[in-house]
């Protein structure tokens, strides 16, 4: 009689850096407000490329395909703790035209050192508007409710780009 030896898990892929990581996810706030979600396998990035926040990185290392977790990242590890020097009032007139300015509204502008910033309208005024250059979710508990769809290797266009090319490759 012959011995079958089955070798479960050797074929397995664990989320470790250079890896190429399908995720579906729910994304709520300290309150259980649904923040935003993924369910549909659609959200893929490259594992150790900076490409998702490093509490949510850190979490999934030696995860595999068909993992779920649950994790609270503090502020710290997620878009950092807020900052009200990075929240500041502006004259009108530094807004192309001055009219139909609202409050949620979101534009690109120059930081101090020629960086690009997100920058949301927080108030508007009689004659200023306040802006606030704090990511959206900064000072925020984040809580992720996470499947791993797949794992897989990086393609070396992949790890040179730093980011996962979609099917046929990526055209920069």
């Amino acid at each position: 009689m012959a011995l079958l030896i089955f070798n479960y898990g050797a074929n397995i892929v664990q989320i470790e850096n250079n890896k190429v990581v399908t995720l579906n996810y729910i994304l709520k706030d300290s309150e259980g407000n649904l923040l935003d979600q993924s369910d549909d396998g659609s959200f893929v990035y490259l594992h150790g490329a900076m490409n998702i926040i490093p509490g949510l990185e850190n979490a999934l290392v030696g995860k595999a395909t068909g993992d779920d977790l649950s994790v609270s990242i503090s502020p710290e590890d997620a878009y950092g703790v807020r900052d009200d020097g990075r929240v500041q009032k502006v004259s009108k007139t530094m807004f192309e035209g001055g009219g139909d300015i609202q409050v949620g509204a979101q534009f690109h502008a120059q930081g101090p050192e020629g960086e690009t910033l997100v920058v949301t309208i927080a108030e508007v005024m009689e004659d200023e508007v306040v802006v606030d250059a704090n990511h959206p979710l900064a000072g925020k508990q984040l809580n992720f409710d996470v499947s791993v769809v797949e794992v897989r290797e990086a393609s070396s266009e992949e790890l040179e780009h730093g980011h996962v090319h979609g099917p046929g490759g990526h055209h920069h």
